[in-house]
């Protein structure tokens, strides 16, 4: 892009006048993919595969937020655009997204429930936390959560009412809540079958996601889990794009590529991955077209990707942190880091099937992923919520690892880095925070086998790997 461009006013982005600037007319998307929780990774992945699809020009997304409004607050005056950078080793490239045509505030649940009424809606894919969900590892409701609760006796309430939004004013806060809402809606207005997509790293997330939801409307009564079992399909899915928080400097960069006021940009790595397994009966994009695979057994790909990817982040977050580190980067340079990874990496990969998963090629490709310094992967922002991560990334394959008599000590490793921290005081945002606080004041000997136990209550029973986890972590606090 020339200079004299660069210098030129930047121009607020909109569809009017993006179609000026490329002088077509202005595209209207229908909006048949409903998303809950518009954020980078959202942009980065499902809402860039659909703009890229050969056939995305008819399908929209009405995005949501979750917890906070603000992506919706960015994205809405922009007419849901917004810039994509694909940030490489060697340089920036820069595009403007157009699939998201509604950004919208989760608390807005009369709109959701009016976009999930529409039989055009075919598909609703979500981007939360493993937290958000509120369900235990066996894809059970957590009835103990205050919030679950309170929306699943507002659900049970409004099954008796004609108008599902009478009471609007308490109406579900939680996602799921939210989701199990729309499909009562949607059964009501005989809205046909629907897909939802769960592009999160929990494991099996469309059957998890399945017996969360049917175990919710059986809670809440009337005739809505019939109703799910006849129309909605749960789609599993394996997702891989880094996306690292959007910067200030990330806008000023991203208004220089395009010449475009973005307010909401995002920037991802060049690399993306998305594996998907089920059916949509009311239709998809052919996001195949944009490099999606569909394949019939998702699971081999799930433990790559959860336990080679995900797993060598948290051990590089624990033990980076440790060591001073700020991103993925910089830990992954330091000599005894990297060599731990590739220990981890040999023990997960010795209980991976080696069919169709190209296990050394995909470890190559990871470390040339994490080593790009211009991609700033905070440690901090992946060693949040520890225990629900540490529960799908590490633990099996500890559970694997010894089970066929290995010692787990590459994977221990991880367990100890986490438990050091957490001793020493760290604030890890974890949404077990209450139970960690408590182990923490106990004894330094209590302590390590209750923050094991919140991870994996079968490894407090092994005496050998408690013994290791507890050397590492004095080793830890004697530097």
């Amino acid at each position: 892009m020339s200079n004299a461009r660069r210098r030129q006013p930047l121009r607020p982005l909109s569809r009017l006048a993006l179609a000026a600037a490329e002088g077509t007319p202005p595209q209207t998307r229908p909006a048949r993919i409903v998303h809950v929780g518009l954020g980078a990774f959202h942009r980065a992945h499902q809402a860039w595969f659909t703009d890229r699809a050969l056939d995305g020009a008819d399908w929209g997304i009405a995005a949501f937020t979750g917890r906070s409004p603000q992506a919706a607050l960015e994205l809405a005056p922009q007419d849901g655009l917004f810039t994509l950078i694909e940030r490489a080793a060697e340089g920036d490239r820069a595009s403007v997204i157009a699939s998201i045509v509604e950004a919208v505030d989760g608390a807005d649940v009369a709109r959701f429930l009016s976009l999930l009424s529409l039989s055009s809606t075919a598909i609703v894919t979500l981007t939360i936390t493993e937290a958000g969900y509120r369900l235990d590892p066996g894809g059970q409701p957590n009835t103990g959560d205050r919030l679950l609760a309170t929306d699943l006796r507002w659900i049970a309430a409004a099954a008796s009412h004609e108008d599902l939004l009478e009471g609007s004013a308490s109406a579900p806060r939680t996602a799921l809540g939210r989701l199990l809402a729309g499909l009562e809606a949607r059964r009501r207005a005989d809205g046909g079958p629907v897909a939802i997509v769960p592009c999160d790293n929990m494991p099996s997330n469309g059957a998890l996601l399945a017996s969360g939801l049917r175990a919710m409307a059986a809670y809440a009564g009337g005739e809505l889990v019939e109703w799910i079992d006849h129309n909605v399909s749960f789609v599993s899915t394996s997702v891989d794009r880094i996306t690292p928080k959007t910067t200030a400097a990330d806008l000023a960069k991203a208004a220089a590529l395009t010449g475009w006021q973005d307010r909401a940009p995002v920037v991802t790595e060049p690399f993306a991955d998305w594996i998907l397994s089920g059916d949509f009966p009311a239709g998809r994009p052919a996001w195949e077209s944009a490099g999606a695979r569909f394949v019939s057994d998702i699971e081999p790909f799930e433990r790559r990707k959860l336990w080679l990817l995900n797993g060598a982040h948290s051990l590089l977050a624990y033990a980076g942190l440790e060591r001073g580190y700020a991103t993925v980067a910089e830990a992954l340079a330091d000599r005894s880091c990297l060599e731990w990874v590739n220990e981890y990496w040999d023990e997960a990969a010795r209980h991976l099937p080696t069919d169709q998963l190209d296990i050394a090629g995909y470890r190559a490709a990871l470390l040339d992923r994490f080593a790009n310094p211009r991609i700033a992967y905070k440690l901090e922002q992946i060693a949040t919520d520890g225990v629900n991560k540490l529960r799908v990334r590490i633990a099996p394959v500890v559970l694997a690892e010894r089970g066929e008599g290995g010692d787990a000590a590459a994977s221990v490793r991880v367990l100890a880095a986490w438990v050091s921290l957490i001793l020493r005081g760290a604030d890890l945002a974890d949404s077990e925070s209450a139970a960690i606080a408590a182990a923490r004041d106990n004894r330094s000997a209590v302590a390590v086998n209750e923050l094991v136990a919140l991870v994996e209550p079968r490894l407090v029973d092994d005496a050998s790997v408690m013994s290791a986890i507890r050397q590492l972590v004095a080793e830890s606090s004697r530097r």
